[in-house]
């Protein structure tokens, strides 16, 4: 006889394991040019990412030194509506302006 068959003990029963893996992350990417005013990449970056003013004016002058910056990190799908949302209010202004997305690593 085995432990916990008819001696009145009884063995807890052990659910599996489920692995749950986090969705990978995905950086939106500020690109500068030398077209878009800087007025506008903030308003931008206030409307569709909601940064405040300060932090928005911090990453378009990183972009405008260094070429691009790193905006925020989401999940892939919330990132690349994102970006396509902040690129399309560009190309409707005119401007060039351009976000991509990139997986983190």
């Amino acid at each position: 006889m085995r432990h916990g068959e008819g001696d009145g003990t009884t063995l807890p029963r052990l659910k599996p394991r489920i692995e749950v893996e986090r969705p990978k992350l995905h950086k939106v990417l500020l690109l500068n040019d030398d077209f878009t005013p800087r007025g506008f990449v903030v308003t931008v970056l206030r409307a569709v990412f909601r940064l405040g003013d300060e932090q928005a004016q911090r990453v378009m002058m990183t972009a405008h030194r260094r070429g691009l910056c790193v905006v925020a990190v989401f999940t892939r799908d919330v990132a690349e509506e994102k970006a396509t949302a902040a690129t399309g209010m560009g190309r409707r202004q005119g401007y060039p302006l351009r976000f991509e997305t990139e997986p983190e690593e």
